[in-house]
């Protein structure tokens, strides 16, 4: 096993493994870290936490946990992935967890690097931009759990981390490998922990990756994956099999969705013109115990139908703030996923085999529900959510983060099988 990632949601973690199946590295993913001995035969194992905005505490033991049982495997490169947003608050968690695996590995610098330019994230000068726009001018000044507020990558990880953080940028990237380890150097010799590099385009990222070869621990989000997997060209066999390990087979299909982002907004209102679509009520999740068999009453009713039938509990920004003053954001936010999570179970046991499920919190609460150990990793639907399919081969799922894919997302999903 060559390289073992760290990724702070499920989402996540689909993304960048799917990036380095795509890259020549056979890659398995975990849901969590395994608790019973379990044969990984891969060159790369991914695992998926829950970790993005639990406690800052629980989020370090967890990923120190998870970097124990990679250590174990033998790793000899490690990848603390978080999202290409930066998601985190002034308290955590991308710094503190940053900094626990840097001890524990004995280390004193890495890079931050969430760019990921394919889906419109690009660093200039330190700042993050989505799509554009400034990080803090985006819609993720609005995210409901970490409303993202400033731009500054520098700025935004001193607040959450022991150490400092300097910057090395484009001009600097653009001369090449050698000066950008030169530069990494030098960030070391003045006492910087972390390098913010700047990246807007796949060049930069294959510099980078290419830099990053001799850290023990690289951080950032899935555009590196590219330039890492090609430090390990040399060690990696003929990769046709891995990439059609996880392609989704014809079966009866759902759609959930519980992220409340831009884009999925956008992608909710498109495929609810064509396939049928029932809007989830927080207040019916919490005052009605019988809701979820009603909704699952429902989905039956219209499973054989052309599309798969879509249940979302998006909303924009402007309806979520209403909800959130009413019944307080995490009341609301824990009767949703506790609602996708029965659902699941009970759609599971009625024989629906393909998940197509958009928001981090909610793929990680409905992989959960559904008892999936593991994946293999199928082919893209969009840059950075592959298709995965059950190590055991009875389910096969397509964990998009809020705002990645197009707004036909949810049909082209189902198009790989159709």
């Amino acid at each position: 096993m060559l390289l073992g990632v760290i990724a702070d949601d499920f989402t996540g973690a689909t993304d960048i493994a799917g990036f380095l199946v795509e890259n020549g590295m056979r890659t398995v993913q975990l849901n969590g870290v395994p608790s019973a001995e379990i044969d990984v035969d891969a060159d790369a194992v991914v695992i998926s936490l829950k970790s993005r905005s639990c406690p800052v505490e629980q989020a370090v033991s967890q990923s120190l946990e998870a970097l124990a049982w990679l250590k174990a495997q033998g790793c000899q490169q490690f990848y603390f992935k978080y999202c290409s947003t930066f998601d985190s608050t002034a308290k955590g968690n991308i710094g503190p967890v940053t900094d626990a695996l840097l001890d524990a590995l004995e280390q004193d610098f890495t890079l931050v690097c969430p760019a990921l330019p394919v889906n419109g994230r690009t660093v200039f000068n330190g700042h993050l931009f989505v799509l554009g726009e400034p990080l803090n001018e985006s819609g993720m000044r609005h995210h409901p759990v970490t409303p993202m507020t400033d731009s500054s990558l520098i700025r935004l990880m001193n607040a959450q981390s022991r150490g400092e953080a300097g910057l090395v940028n484009y001009q600097v990237i653009e001369q090449g490998t050698a000066a950008v380890v030169e530069e990494f150097a030098k960030l070391r010799a003045q006492g910087r922990r972390y390098a913010v590099v700047d990246a807007f385009n796949a060049n930069h990222l294959s510099i980078l990756g290419a830099a990053s070869q001799s850290l023990t621990l690289i951080t950032g989000g899935s555009g590196l994956a590219a330039g890492i997997a090609q430090n390990w060209a040399d060690h990696l066999a003929d990769q046709s099999a891995a990439k059609t390990a996880g392609l989704p087979t014809k079966a009866k299909s759902v759609v959930l969705s519980g992220s409340c982002s831009l884009m999925t907004n956008q992608q909710v209102a498109v495929y609810r013109d064509q396939a049928p679509s029932f809007l989830v009520e927080v207040e019916a999740c919490l005052e009605d115990q019988s809701y979820v068999d009603h909704v699952f009453a429902w989905v039956m009713n219209n499973i054989d139908s052309d599309w798969a039938p879509m249940i979302y509990a998006t909303q924009p920004a402007e309806q979520l703030h209403k909800i959130q003053a009413k019944y307080g954001a995490q009341v609301s936010s824990e009767a949703v996923e506790a609602f996708f999570s029965r659902l699941a179970h009970q759609l599971k046991e009625a024989g629906v085999k393909n998940f197509i499920v958009a928001g981090g919190e909610t793929s990680g609460t409905v992989t959960q529900s559904l008892g999936v150990q593991g994946f293999h990793i199928g082919p893209q639907i969009a840059p950075g959510v592959p298709w995965v399919k059950s190590v055991d081969g009875s389910l096969c799922l397509a964990l998009k983060s809020g705002n990645f894919g197009d707004e036909h997302f949810f049909a082209k999903a189902q198009e790989f099988y159709l």
